[in-house]
């Protein structure tokens, strides 16, 4: 894997916005592996394909890659994408992409992360304002990826601060964090709020402290009037995923987040 780009490509170029994405995405075709069965390569999709830029052709998986020339490996921020409604039904879909985050500067990769398609429901999906009527496209309505509410442990890195990890050890973590997969957005999203409070306790905690994020999880699922028991549930799943482990009555710990 060779992390510099091929700048060969923009000699006829000006603009930005299209310098990098043609560069980054040349960059991926090249370069990229298959992070869920580890075939040596994928391949662009099909142009104008919505929502997917690349496929497996060995386990037809997709992926959507988005790319910014920042150094940091954080990916803590919003992310511009496409339109609004064509990202909403292809996540909730059955066979939505998972995502590349790349980011990259002096024509270089520095930090590559995945996130597994499990992790994207429309919570996470910020809608833009309509472009004004006097706008080239008026009336094209566009979205943000909201990455600081996808739980840290889902980002994956492949990437870091320009050293490559080994594709083995990607392909088992992401496979091992796709076990959460569900088909119901619904438990996705209980899944992703209780994880995200999981987060910020210390590596053990309490039933106590989770019924602390009541009334945050109440804002967000104002329809459920069991959240105590709704709490319950998720932990027990992360903790026959391996996520969590169960210590006493009441008490847990994080074994692998």
């Amino acid at each position: 894997m060779n992390l510099h780009f091929d700048t060969s490509l923009i000699r006829n170029y000006k603009s930005a916005s299209q310098i990098a994405r043609i560069l980054t995405e040349d960059w991926l075709a090249r370069n990229m592996y298959c992070p869920i069965c580890g075939n040596t390569t994928i391949k662009k999709a099909e142009p104008n394909a919505p929502v997917k830029d690349y496929i497996c052709e060995h386990c037809k998986s997709q992926y959507e890659l988005k790319s910014k020339k920042e150094s940091t490996d954080k990916y803590t921020t919003k992310v511009n994408d496409g339109v609004y409604r064509t990202m909403i039904e292809r996540i909730t879909s059955l066979d939505n992409p998972s995502f590349f985050f790349m980011h990259y500067d002096c024509y270089e990769v520095n930090n590559l992360i995945i996130v597994p398609k499990c992790f994207f429901i429309p919570e996470i999906i910020e809608k833009r304002k309509f472009l004004t009527k006097n706008a080239r496209r008026a009336g094209w309505e566009g979205c943000n990826i909201l990455l600081n509410r996808i739980p840290d442990f889902a980002k994956i890195p492949i990437i870091r601060n320009r050293v490559i990890l080994d594709p083995k050890n990607v392909c088992k973590e992401y496979n091992r964090i796709y076990s959460l997969q569900t088909n119901c957005i619904e438990s996705r999203g209980w899944l992703i709020d209780v994880l995200n409070c999981v987060e910020q306790l210390d590596t053990t905690f309490t039933l106590k402290q989770m019924y602390e994020f009541i009334e945050e999880l109440q804002i967000k699922h104002p329809a459920n009037n069991n959240l105590e028991a709704k709490i319950r549930q998720q932990l027990q799943i992360l903790r026959d995923k391996g996520f969590i482990e169960f210590l006493s009555h009441g008490n847990y710990k994080k074994t692998g987040l």
